[in-house]
């Protein structure tokens, strides 16, 4: 095999282990040997337009492996072509394929005047490569490395400290220390790492076997429906009072169970919003009323304009309602962070060749914001709806602004038996580990469950099933480390790589 095809090779195999260290594969020890194949293509002696095709490679296969489903949900919901659908997902995949790339190329650089002593800093690099992937251009941060880790419970506990991008760079460090033994026979740097991750997984199980914040806080009972509602039962002539009725019922059983907070799905009563339906409204109203426990639900909200014949939305959001105890809206948050090609189509004035999926989409939903939290008796809870989860500072700044529980609200339905709910899940639970908060996630079709603030799984339910699920949590106030500091292990990565990366230059000029 020449030189070139054997890089290439090894950037491959970087990509298949990468796609499979996540869920429906999921298994988590592939992802401290992912990147090591890679990181031996880049300290051979390649240019940086190399190094770049080798981090693309990896980067398509990756992305590749994990988010293939999009391709099925654009083709099903989106009325496009399965052709189109297929070429619109590989354009994406291309574009997240850029940030191993640009994490190939400045590890390269950096190797040009260092050598295998790089290799120490590809952790940093990948951290603030990630980082960029989270906000850049409204940001896509799914299957972050660190989420592999998700229910590796000692070394996950890192993210109560330096967040998932710390828990990333930690993978990372170790298929560095693999690749520096292959690369340069470094030993001693490689058994200093090993000691080190031993010593945050020691710190981590005792941290969890510890288990203090589970006996903090003022107990409540929950009940999650999931009313394994499908998108095609939505369209049909009936399906909305068929759906309500379910809820319904499976709400009044939760309660019958012990909740005293009953949640219900993202879209839980669609095709009608909750405002615009009174008759809808007040039965959900009553239910809350005679039971004297608060419902949490989600549905879509709008603000008119004008009046009589005139009269159109202005505005439309996707919501969640806090019904109070006593029936009466306590709280109505609006999701701030959209789903791109979900909820709004980004540049649809220019992308003509996707016109089903604009049709599809409509006007789309407008973003809220403001981080409403959200009452239940004294104390206040957190919504993050969808995907939305999956923003690591988004949630944080509930948790800043007071939330004593995270809640989540979502319509897993459009993903299908794929990957996706599995994935979103995990995503989800890391929020737990960081922010040292019970977290209850509501799902259509699943998966549903209650996840401790270590980010152990207390219920889960499984897809495309009907669940109602009854658990206890606690409401906490205390504060994990990275709720108090945030991001700053990954924004010092970022400006760590950027001073590393001057100075190379510098010495290259030299």
């Amino acid at each position: 095999m020449s030189t070139r095809a054997h890089g290439f090779a090894l950037a491959a195999g970087s990509g298949v282990l990468l796609a499979l260290s996540f869920p429906k594969f999921g298994y988590p020890p592939l992802a401290w040997i992912a990147l090591a194949p890679l990181l031996v293509a880049l300290t051979q002696n390649v240019s940086l337009p190399r190094a770049f095709a080798l981090g693309l490679t990896t980067g398509a296969i990756y992305f590749g492996g994990t988010l293939y489903w999009m391709s099925m949900v654009m083709a099903r919901y989106g009325e496009l072509s399965l052709a189109l659908a297929v070429a619109i997902n590989v354009v994406f995949v291309a574009y997240l394929a850029l940030f191993p790339a640009l994490f190939a190329v400045l590890t390269r650089r950096l190797s040009m005047v260092l050598g295998v002593a790089a290799l120490p800093a590809a952790p940093f690099v990948w951290a603030a490569t990630e980082l960029g992937r989270t906000y850049l251009f409204s940001g896509f941060p799914w299957v972050l490395l660190g989420y592999s880790q998700t229910t590796v419970l000692p070394i996950a506990q890192a993210a109560s400290i330096v967040g998932v991008f710390g828990v990333s760079a930690i993978v990372v460090s170790v298929n560095v220390a693999f690749a520096g033994i292959v690369a340069g026979r470094a030993l001693r740097p490689a058994a200093l790492v090993v000691v080190g991750v031993l010593l945050v997984a020691v710190w981590g199980s005792a941290r969890v076997r510890d288990g203090a914040l589970t006996r903090q806080g003022e107990p409540l009972r929950v009940g999650l429906v999931q009313g394994n509602a499908l998108e095609e039962e939505r369209d049909a002539r009936g399906g909305g009072a068929e759906i309500l009725k379910r809820h319904l019922e499976m709400t009044r059983e939760a309660i019958a169970g012990g909740a005293a907070l009953v949640i219900l799905p993202e879209s839980a009563l669609s095709p009608y919003a909750f405002e615009e339906y009174p008759v809808v409204a007040a039965s959900l109203r009553e239910a809350a009323r005679q039971a004297g426990v608060p419902i949490l639900l989600g549905s879509d909200q709008y603000e008119w304009r004008g009046t009589g014949r005139t009269r159109e939305v202005h505005k439309s959001f996707n919501a969640a309602f806090m019904l109070r105890a006593d029936g009466t809206t306590g709280a109505v948050y609006r999701k701030m962070h959209l789903v791109p090609w979900g909820e709004y189509v980004p540049l649809k004035n220019w992308l003509t060749f996707i016109g089903p999926l604009v049709k599809a989409i409509g006007r789309g939903f407008d973003a809220g914001d403001e981080a409403t939290l959200l009452p239940v008796a004294s104390h206040q809870v957190s919504t993050a709806i969808c995907y939305e989860i999956i923003y690591p500072d988004l949630v944080r700044r509930f948790v800043r602004e007071g939330s004593e529980l995270l809640t989540t609200i979502t319509n897993d339905s459009w993903f299908g038996r794929t990957s996706a709910p599995y994935q979103h899940f995990e995503q989800a639970s890391m929020r737990a580990i960081e922010e040292g908060r019970y977290l209850v996630r509501a799902a259509n079709t699943g998966v549903s469950g209650i996840v401790d603030p270590y980010g152990r799984v207390l219920e889960r339910t499984a897809i495309y099933q009907p669940a109602i699920v009854v658990g206890d949590v606690r409401l906490l106030t205390s504060a994990t480390l990275y709720s108090r500091a945030g991001d700053v292990f990954a924004y010092a990565s970022a400006v760590a790589t950027l001073a590393l990366v001057i100075l190379s230059v510098r010495r290259r000029v030299q």
